[in-house]
């Protein structure tokens, strides 16, 4: 996959927090291939598993790996035949020492706080030709539920404003309402992922959302259909990562 945020057909293979069995479950139903995450020990227990701290795929089958991620994920990873590239910035449990890979990438172009990059990842992304665009905000992919190549679903005003500068078609909605285990709520990009081209997936159910009509209406005017992995309320797992 070039753009493995927004594939083309149909994935074959994700990144889960490796607590979610459901999700992972549920994925495998639809004959997806799941790798759970291991453990991260730096990191605060609530984003510990999740994917979008620790990994970042570049596509071309490149995948930018966090240095110090659990050997046995990493050799889960390589066992698929992509190539391993591990970033420069060794995690630590506060923001902003956790946010190094949570880049959000769209088409050609990437959303962070580009003061906290990780420089290998920057560097491999550049080589693309992914343009970056710098925002206030750290948790970028988790703050951004990515529907194709110029739209996504955001609660950051600071991202929204910046994106619509830019010329991205988006959704503001309300912050709240996405359950994250030790904080107020969580964030809409950290709870779901597509995985095929018109395909978009959520860990729980968005008519528990208070912003629920919103976020379907936009949904449908993008033509993507929309499945719920889990019951009950949406619950931010650190993305649903795309690797084949």
């Amino acid at each position: 996959m070039k753009n493995p945020y927004v594939p083309d057909k149909k994935v074959r293979c994700v990144v889960v927090d490796g607590r979610h069995y459901d999700v992972a479950e549920s994925l495998r139903k639809m004959e997806i291939e799941v790798v759970m995450t291991k453990r991260h020990t730096s990191l605060y227990e609530a984003i510990s598993y999740h994917p979008d701290i620790i990994v970042h795929n570049a596509g071309d089958r490149q995948i930018v790996l966090a240095p110090d991620v659990d050997e046995n994920f990493v050799g889960e990873i390589k066992k698929l035949n992509l190539e391993v590239i591990f970033g420069k910035t060794v995690l630590s449990r506060n923001y902003p020492d956790n946010i190094a890979y949570n880049v959000a990438r769209l088409g050609d172009y990437a959303f962070h706080n580009l003061k906290y990059t990780d420089p290998v990842l920057r560097e491999v992304l550049e080589k693309k030709g992914v343009k970056f665009i710098h925002v206030k905000q750290g948790y970028t992919k988790c703050n951004m539920a990515i529907v194709d190549n110029i739209s996504f679903i955001t609660s950051d005003a600071g991202i929204y404003e910046t994106a619509l500068k830019e010329g991205f078609d988006c959704l503001l909605i309300e912050q709240g309402g996405i359950k994250l285990d030790g904080f107020d709520y969580g964030f809409i990009g950290g709870a779901s992922g597509l995985i095929d081209k018109d395909v978009f997936c959520v860990a729980g159910d968005l008519r528990y959302h208070n912003e629920y009509k919103k976020i379907i209406d936009f949904l449908k005017y993008k033509n993507k259909e929309i499945i719920f992995l889990s019951s009950g309320e949406v619950k931010d797992i650190g993305s649903i990562i795309p690797l084949y």
